[in-house]
């Protein structure tokens, strides 16, 4: 890996253009998300994956346990595996059941922890847990391929390969819960370990240990070993709500740090004088996977899958841009990067992500820079004054809105009693406004700048008259030390769409084929063609967007 201070950086694009939620809403997995990043690691360390138990029926009831070695330590994931009857299947957070429960375990459990663990998983949040639980999980069957799979491997057949290809998992989780919930272990616990220092590395490695478990289990059942091509293909698939939604709000930092490392990248890249045939040879390779993969993305819903097919009309006529004689030229990458405006937003970020693909050994060690380990490092504000120059500067964006026109106003979030969930509800039309959670930053930006005085004053005197402004005074603050910490969007007005943020974190996840049910839900995969246990060390890498077969 090179130093950083021999590689040549363009300017990075400002955050006015960058933090807009239909951008973010169109991002793609780079190599830089957070499962490409674990993958590497593992291969880096030569992780090996043992099963160390399989205690299952001849239907696939039972429990498993699969460890490894990562950063010094060992980690477990316990399985636990139930006949859960047909109408108790959902993907709802109400759900109680499921079929399949999951636990990150810090060591190798014992008989009597794997007893606990056995018994808590599957009840969940109605259960209680311990600092040795680092993650919890549950998951249910895609029972049409699942199902599928098993009487084929019994009929000494493999699958289909369309149902593989169309479908692309056999289970999808409900829930990766980590931090704490349940009584499970703080972040605190792990944030130092090598391995599982990134954002969400224990989360991801669960995901990636659940895949395997799906593969073992639908084998198992089915008699018959699946054929590698089409296991590898099979991800996992994932519901995600708008409990996503608020984290990008209320971590600003981690957010700021997320999108600062892709910006990096992509300066980088962009600061390329002369590709070498080599990588004009791999950027044309990725394309055509692009290609490939939009081609084999389809959807149920009307108005995305539209949004697919205007895609792959404007990637296909972008395709000019990654000949030869395009990518032969000097400063090719920026002219490329600079022609692809004239597309929507969805082609120009697939196109950032294609070309920070081929370039490893210039960006991927800015993942060590993805982590908040400090928490906000923010000097205060001298004065009123100084306090008046910074919102200017930094959130002009938020001070043209009239927040008391209805439009403006309509959402508002709060967290459900019931579940303990982000919710966003209609103003006029619902009751619980008065229960609003603080994501309204831009509306409360414009609030303290119409109280700030004419005359400059202490900031402490100041918020002592007016402590509803320091949340916003914090937000001002945040701004200056990190510029990619604000989504510069009105997040209650009626055209906001928290799908937009969904699709931003899942994208930093590593996630792909995006399968929206609302604006408000989507159904995702991950680790799809992502190196199998027994591939760490030849296919690691290289696994951008998934593709069928490769």
């Amino acid at each position: 890996m090179r130093d950083f201070q021999d590689i040549p950086q363009a300017p990075l694009r400002p955050p006015a253009q960058v933090m807009r939620l239909a951008r973010m809403g169109a991002m793609f997995p780079t190599r830089l998300s957070f499962l490409r990043t674990l993958m590497r690691r593992l291969a880096a360390e030569n992780v090996e994956l043992r099963r160390t138990t399989w205690q299952m029926c001849e239907a696939g009831f039972g429990h498993a346990v699969y460890v490894l070695d990562l950063g010094g330590h060992a980690y477990s994931l316990v399985a636990v595996s139930t006949d859960l009857p047909a109408e108790m299947r959902t993907d709802r957070v109400i759900a109680t059941a499921w079929d399949t429960a999951y636990v990150l375990y810090d060591g190798v459990p014992d008989a009597r922890e794997l007893a606990r663990i056995c018994e808590a998983a599957p009840r969940q949040e109605a259960a209680r847990f311990t600092e040795r639980d680092l993650v919890l999980s549950r998951a249910n069957k895609s029972v049409r391929l699942f199902d599928h799979v098993v009487s084929r491997l019994r009929s000494n057949l493999q699958p289909s390969e369309a149902m593989v290809r169309d479908i692309g998992y056999l289970m999808r989780t409900t829930a990766v819960y980590g931090n704490g919930k349940f009584g499970i272990a703080d972040r605190s616990v792990i944030e130092g370990r090598p391995g599982l220092e990134g954002p969400f590395m224990a989360e991801m490695l669960t995901v990636w240990l659940i895949r395997h478990f799906t593969h073992d289990l639908a084998e198992h059942v089915g008699g018959r070993p699946l054929d590698r091509r089409l296991k590898r293909h099979l991800g996992i698939g994932n519901s995600t709500g708008l409990g996503m939604a608020p984290f990008l709000v209320n971590h600003p930092v981690l957010l700021n740090n997320w999108m600062m490392a892709r910006e990096t990248a992509l300066a980088r890249v962009r600061a390329i004088a002369r590709l070498s045939v080599a990588q004009v040879q791999d950027i044309q390779r990725f394309y055509a996977r692009a290609a490939t993969h939009l081609a084999e993305w389809a959807v149920p819903d009307a108005t995305h899958q539209r949004r697919i097919e205007t895609l792959r009309r404007e990637w296909d006529a972008l395709q000019p841009l990654f000949s030869d004689e395009s990518l032969s030229k000097a400063n090719a990458v920026a002219d490329v990067l600079d022609k692809t405006l004239v597309a929507g937003l969805d082609a120009q970020e697939l196109a950032v992500s294609l070309l920070l693909e081929p370039f490893g050994d210039l960006i991927d060690g800015l993942a060590e820079c993805m982590a908040d380990p400090f928490g906000p490092v923010v000097p205060g504000f001298r004065d009123t004054g100084a306090l008046r120059v910074a919102l200017v500067q930094d959130f002009g964006w938020a001070l043209t809105t009239d927040y008391q026109r209805p439009e403006n106003c309509r959402q508002f979030w709060y967290v459900s009693a019931a579940k303990q969930e982000p919710r966003l509800g209609r103003r006029f039309e619902e009751a619980g406004s008065e229960l609003e959670s603080p994501l309204d930053i831009a509306r409360r930006i414009k609030a303290l700048h119409e109280d700030l005085p004419e005359a400059p004053e202490a900031l402490d005197v100041f918020l002592a008259a007016h402590p509803e402004h320091v949340l916003a005074v914090s937000r001002v603050a945040l701004a200056g030390r990190y510029p990619y910490a604000e989504i510069r969007d009105n997040l209650i007005g009626e055209d906001c769409l928290p799908i937009d943020m969904l699709r931003c974190k899942l994208a930093f996840f590593g996630a792909a084929k995006f399968d929206p049910k609302s604006d408000r839900w989507t159904r995702i995969t991950l680790c799809q063609g992502a190196p199998l246990a027994d591939e760490l060390a030849t296919r690691a890498d290289g696994w951008w967007l998934p593709v069928f077969g490769q």
